[in-house]
């Protein structure tokens, strides 16, 4: 079962990068490859905004109801007056901007880009504050969870704490080349999607230096063999359902999690085309689907004919809602099915 597709009088055009749905509404914040960011009314089955920009859109977030930023492929960060529909850049990049979290904490806004830095603006001045830190080698993925930020590069994940920025509070080594990370909500920790297949969720343990976690398997092997290396293309937690999670895939598949008990509890139907984004509301009821072509490059690890090729720029970008209703919430709280295994 897919859900409901949305209608659009002007489709999407071009990949989509990432849905966000608002902080206490069922508004769902789009951005993608078509240089537009969309704000959609659920509830309404309208679109509110359609805010035109000079550049590929990577990423973007909320504010809060009334104000959201979006990270562009020329390096522009920009925030969006989402009742008058003006927009304008509050600062670049020196190349493409990739990721955008905004933190309710801290009022602060945190991007990364091509240019290995991560760089914080202050949201009340639109302007930047700083670049705390230059990295090595790309960031994949950046999440935030209260006052921790992770910020993910190659196999491992950064964490880092809002209010001491001058060094990371855990470095961990994941062991799992990164396509997306999330953190838990409500506590520390954090889930990885891998770009073949496997995700690692990681806890910090609360009384010793050991962190606990697990990897596993998105998909049992075939009948040859081998594993689907599909990679996890992104993950969402439902905020109300303590461990629950869901991972969407470069086949197609939206399957749910119990982090806890470590069990998969469902999958959803097949959807068109990969998984681009997901995205729960703040009721934990409604789940975003994006089924989009993606922009990304199978990894030089394996060869062509282990990856799984589903992705199609044939297909038109969809964007599908899925009623989680009753029946599916105590399947999650239950964690009626079965138990993975470490991978």
């Amino acid at each position: 079962m897919r859900g409901t597709g949305l209608s659009f009088e002007n489709p999407i055009q071009d990949a989509i990068s990432r849905l966000r749905f608002a902080p206490r509404s069922n508004n769902l914040l789009i951005s993608s490859w078509d240089s537009v960011l969309r704000l959609y009314d659920v509830d309404d089955c309208k679109l509110r905004l359609e805010a035109g920009n000079e550049a590929a859109l990577l990423d973007c977030c909320f504010q809060d109801e009334s104000v959201a930023y979006s990270a562009g492929s020329d390096g522009s960060v920009c925030r969006y007056d989402l009742q008058s529909g003006t927009h304008y850049t509050i600062g670049n990049h020196d190349d493409s901007a990739t990721c955008i979290e905004y933190s309710d904490e801290t009022c602060q806004l945190f991007t990364t880009g091509w240019d290995r830095k991560i760089m914080h603006w202050d949201s009340r001045a639109s302007k930047v504050l700083e670049c705390f830190t230059c990295l090595s080698s790309n960031v994949d993925s950046i999440s935030l969870g209260g006052v921790d930020l992770c910020i993910a590069t190659g196999t491992s994940v950064n964490v880092y704490d809002l209010r001491n920025l001058d060094k990371a509070a855990h470095a961990v080594y994941t062991g799992i080349r990164t396509r997306c990370v999330r953190s838990i909500p409500h506590t520390k920790g954090f889930a990885v999607g891998s770009v073949d297949g496997r995700v690692r969720v990681w806890l910090p343990h609360p009384s010793s230096s050991e962190d606990m976690g697990y990897t596993f398997r998105c998909h049992p092997k075939s009948g040859n063999g081998k594993y689907h290396l599909a990679a996890v293309n992104d993950i969402a937690f439902n905020p109300q359902i303590p461990g629950a999670f869901i991972t969407g895939d470069y086949e197609g598949y939206v399957i749910a999690w119990d982090s806890t008990a470590r069990k998969r509890l469902f999958e959803l139907g097949r959807y068109p085309n990969s998984v681009a984004s997901l995205s729960y509301n703040q009721e934990g009821e409604l789940l975003a689907v994006a089924s989009s072509f993606t922009c990304q490059e199978a990894s030089e690890d394996f060869t062509e004919s282990e990856f799984v090729s589903f992705n199609s720029e044939d297909l038109p970008p969809e964007i599908f809602m899925q009623e989680l209703g009753e029946n599916y919430i105590k399947s999650a709280s239950a964690g009626s099915s079965f138990r993975v295994s470490d991978a």
